[in-house]
């Protein structure tokens, strides 16, 4: 569904605290069991389109190996976006389960 990705990053970054897109994609990986699987191409637009929001902030640092690597922190227009969209969320899969339950 539209903004799965957003949600999943955002209650991420507000978990763990500022990752760079690396170790945000294998935290996401070991949190979902191995049902995730997020490459360059679905992670990192989904991290510029957040930061462009004013949602997330990014900046340059050292990685665990002495790379060069941008780390992402939520900010606080994140964080109410965070609880917007949990909210928004949580309704919308309620819906959706009560469809499901029906057909079984």
């Amino acid at each position: 569904m539209k903004g799965t990705l957003d949600l999943i990053v955002l209650r991420s970054l507000a978990t763990m605290g500022p990752q760079h897109g690396y170790g945000l994609a294998q935290r996401i990986q070991q949190v979902s069991k191995d049902a995730l699987h997020l490459n360059q191409g679905t992670l990192y637009p989904a991290l510029l389109r957040l930061e462009q929001q004013g949602w997330i902030t990014g900046e340059w640092g050292k990685s665990e190996n002495n790379r060069q690597a941008r780390y992402y922190a939520i900010s606080r227009a994140g964080r109410r976006g965070l609880e917007r969209e949990t909210r928004r969320w949580l309704r919308i899969s309620g819906v959706v389960n009560g469809f499901l339950e029906d057909a079984v």
